[in-house]
């Protein structure tokens, strides 16, 4: 949930009460993240247990949802994804949903990880955004702009990369670490407070892309923790 006393970048979040605003509402004076906040039934929960997925990730659509066995609050719950996955499509939108135990780690102990548990930036080469919503599970968590620093800008890191390289800093060298994602991925600050997507809100955050009013948002997945529930997802 947003906290109830606003950090310093707080201003870069904004809440809305709706799903035209979410998708309305333009980036500018800061802000790259929009919320619409929501106070779902329960349900989800029960969708992941009859789901009985324990490794890896599933993409599920509507007739896998249909075809579980619910009680009514599960079904409540189907009806709002799938209602959720239209009205994204409704504007030209590819959401996908996810039940997820474990996303693939980076397998190199290079200078920067770049799976999705590190802090990091959508990127694209036009204009668009990322939606997000977590139903079940662990949240996604964000990092404020002020409260992180792009790891290929960190002194050390920065010289491994370069020698991982082997040339020399310059153009080629931006070449590298943009074909590599590197520079996509970010430290925070040791008095960071990463905060909480929350459960049931859908989000709409700014990516990297040509001509962004606004930086984009430092996310990541949450850790995959033994014993932890499977996620529910959706992202486009």
């Amino acid at each position: 949930m947003l906290p109830s006393t606003p950090p310093p970048d707080y201003a870069r979040i904004k809440v809305v009460n709706s799903f035209h605003e979410l998708i309305s509402t333009p980036f500018g004076d800061g802000v790259n993240a929009l919320c619409w906040q929501r106070e779902l039934p329960h349900g989800f929960s029960e969708i992941v247990e009859r789901l009985g997925i324990n490794d890896g990730i599933i993409t599920l659509d509507d007739s896998r949802l249909n075809g579980l066995k619910l009680s009514d609050a599960g079904r409540a719950a189907v009806e709002i994804l799938i209602a959720d996955q239209q009205g994204l499509r409704a504007h030209g939108l590819a959401p996908t949903l996810d039940c997820i135990c474990g996303y693939p780690r980076d397998e190199e102990n290079g200078a920067v990880s770049t799976d999705v548990y590190s802090f990091h930036v959508d990127s694209a080469p036009v204009p668009t955004d990322t939606y997000l919503c977590s139903y079940a599970g662990a949240a996604s968590e964000g990092l404020r702009n002020d409260e992180a620093q792009r790891r290929v800008d960190i002194p050390k890191t920065r010289a491994e990369l370069l020698k991982l390289f082997g040339g020399q800093d310059d153009g080629d060298f931006l070449d590298f670490l943009n074909e590599n994602c590197y520079d996509l991925h970010y430290a925070a600050a040791p008095d960071a407070l990463p905060f909480s997507f929350g459960l049931g809100n859908l989000w709409r955050i700014a990516t990297l892309h040509p001509g962004s009013p606004v930086p984009p948002c430092i996310h990541r997945a949450p850790e995959t923790l033994p014993g932890r529930s499977p996620r529910l997802l959706l992202i486009s």
